[in-house]
Formats: C-alpha cells, sequence, structure tokens
C-alpha cells in the first residue's frame, strides 16, 4: 500500500538574502478597499519580518526604518498601516476538502513607537493565520525585483507569475476579465474599457515584469463575441541570454531609481526644506480624495521638480493642491470618457 505523500507547508519555507516568500493565497487575493504599491510592499516586508512565527498569536517588531526605505518621513509608513489595517480582501481557500472565500483583513493591532528611529509592533489577525497555517502555495519574490517595479499592477503580476512559475505542467492560465480586475486591485469604477486597462494597467505591467524578473509574460485577450471577456496569462522561463538581459535591466532599474533620488534632491528648491515648510498629513489626504487612482507621492516629486527655481508660494499645501488639479487635468487616467 503506498503511503500518503505530505504536502509542504508554505510556513517550512525560509526567506533567504535575496528573497522573501509569501503565501499563494495571499498573492491571488481580491481587493474589497484598494491598496497602493506601497501599501503591498510594505506589507510583504510586514509578513517577512513575522515569518519565523507567522501562524502564532504573538506580536511582531520590525524597526520603522525598514519599513520607510529612502523616505525621511513616517507620514507614509502610519498611512499605509492604516489602509492595510482597514483593508478587507477575499481570499480562496479549501475548507473539509471544498473550495470556499475567505473575507479577511490583512493587519490587526499594532503599536507605533513615537520617535523616528523607533520599532512598529504588529499582529497577523486570527483568521489570516489560519490561512496562511493551511498554505501549501507560495511564491517566492526577489526583494530587489519587488523594490524595482514601479507600480502596484506590475508587482501584482510579478507575484502572480512568481507563484506559478514552478509548476510542472502548467505554463498558462485563464482569467475572467473582471476576475484578473479584482487580482490585480482595479479600483472600482475605474480602466473601465479592455483598451484603458490593457493600455494603463496590463501593458506596462506585463514590460516590466518581463524585464526585470526570471520570466517572459503575455496576457492574451479572448473574446465572446465582440467583447472581450476572458484573458489567458502565459508565463515561461528566460534562457540564459535573456536572464542575462533581466539582471542588467535590473541593475539599470536600481542605478535609475539612485539617479533619480539624487536628481530630486538636487532639483528640491531650498524654501521646503525650511522649518514648518513641510507638506501636513491632511494635505495628501485632500489630495487622494480629489483625484482618486492617482499616485500622489509620485505627483509631489513633479510638483517639487517643477517648483525648482521658482518663487516660495505663501500657502505650500495650497500650492500642491493647485498643482495636483492641473496635474489630473493634463493627464487624465480615462482619456475620453
Amino acid at each position: 500500500m503506498t503511503k500518503p505523500t505530505t504536502r509542504y507547508r508554505t510556513v517550512d519555507a525560509r526567506a533567504t538574502r535575496e528573497s522573501l516568500v509569501k503565501p499563494g493565497e495571499l498573492v491571488d487575493l481580491i481587493e474589497v478597499t484598494p491598496l497602493t504599491l506601497t501599501d503591498r510592499r510594505i506589507y510583504n516586508q510586514l509578513l517577512e519580518k513575522a515569518w519565523e512565527a507567522i501562524d502564532k498569536p504573538v506580536m511582531h517588531v520590525i524597526a520603522k526604518a525598514e519599513l520607510r526605505g529612502s523616505h525621511n518621513s513616517n507620514d507614509r509608513i502610519g498611512e499605509s498601516v492604516e489602509r492595510l489595517m482597514a483593508a478587507i480582501v477575499k481570499v480562496e481557500a479549501v475548507w473539509d476538502g471544498k473550495p470556499a472565500v475567505e473575507r479577511v483583513q490583512l493587519l490587526g493591532g499594532n503599536l507605533e513607537m513615537a520617535r523616528a528611529d523607533g520599532l512598529f509592533e504588529y499582529e497577523i489577525p486570527p483568521r489570516l493565520r489560519k490561512i496562511i497555517s493551511n498554505s501549501t502555495v507560495f511564491a517566492r519574490l526577489q526583494r530587489e525585483v519587488m523594490f524595482a517595479l514601479s507600480s502596484k499592477y506590475a508587482l501584482t503580476l510579478y507575484e502572480m507569475v512568481q507563484k506559478r512559475g514552478n509548476l510542472r505542467w502548467k505554463s498558462s492560465e485563464k482569467f475572467t476579465l473582471d476576475g484578473l480586475r479584482g487580482v490585480l486591485g482595479v479600483p472600482k469604477g475605474k480602466l473601465g474599457s479592455w483598451s484603458n486597462l490593457k493600455l494603463r494597467a496590463i501593458d506596462p505591467a506585463v514590460a516590466e515584469v518581463s524585464a526585470l524578473s526570471d520570466y517572459m509574460v503575455e496576457i492574451q485577450p479572448i473574446k465572446t463575441g465582440r467583447s472581450v471577456t476572458h484573458v489567458e496569462l502565459r508565463w515561461w522561463r528566460k534562457d540564459g541570454e535573456a536572464a542575462g538581459k533581466a539582471e542588467r535591466a535590473l541593475q539599470f532599474a536600481s542605478t535609475g531609481r539612485m539617479a533619480k533620488a539624487e536628481d530630486d534632491v538636487r532639483a528640491r528648491p531650498a524654501w521646503l526644506d525650511r522649518q514648518g515648510a513641510a507638506l501636513r498629513s491632511q494635505t495628501y489626504e485632500t489630495a487622494r480624495l480629489r483625484h482618486p487612482g492617482f499616485d500622489i507621492y509620485f505627483i509631489e516629486g513633479e510638483w517639487r521638480t517643477w517648483s525648482a527655481g521658482r518663487e516660495p508660494p505663501s500657502d505650500p499645501d495650497r500650492a500642491f493642491l493647485a498643482f495636483c488639479r492641473k496635474y489630473a487635468e493634463a493627464n487624465p487616467i480615462n482619456p475620453g470618457k
């Protein structure tokens, strides 16, 4: 009599110096409340830091400096944490041998020390711990790639491919168009047509993941009648030459980010560095409410560059909001709609 095989548990996988582990159920989740690229990166870091006891009812601790990255302010950490606490996601799971959909929160209670160089203490919600404990499929994410990708759509597509890349007998998977929107985290009411979704989300994500990861990726539309109703995701591992190009592209992306950061510092007008000139947290929130779907921090970078060499405004917060309005008008998310 043949012994039943024991499936490898995700919690038994270990991170390496170059990579981290993410349960498959948290890759293909559907956002009920939208998250940003920064939110997703921070959440991956929180999962990684908690990994040794991810399925235990304990508090986990990470230095805020690790989450902050190259930014000097902790505002973004607090804002991301609050979005992660409020986020509800739908996770496909198997209970008693049958498929099920669970709605869970991504992050539990936490404590942020007031000092800029302090610690952040947090917990993983009980229902999510159980899902992670039962997981047998995971994605291994390269840290360098995760931080090089420039949009949440690219990061999500990268995670999807990393979860599926090692499947022995599978190199493609079909999704309904609505299903793909859900997994990518496209906000409701945004990128409604196939052409807009392809132009604004899919094509840039496919190009980045193909350039920077170990896999080539395609997403092909499938029509029912005249309308695109499904897509097929295809992936294949690169050969040696293509992998070398990816490594060079990754190095270029890293160098480019460093150069852009240095350029931003050089271009930053002196009046923004004076005491009291920093933008208020409420200003970012107002900008997000007025211009949903836009990356407010990217617009802020554009504003700082544009402000270089100009006379300082009497009210930087109002000046930034005015710039946001003009930027949104000049760069509509859904042109022609």
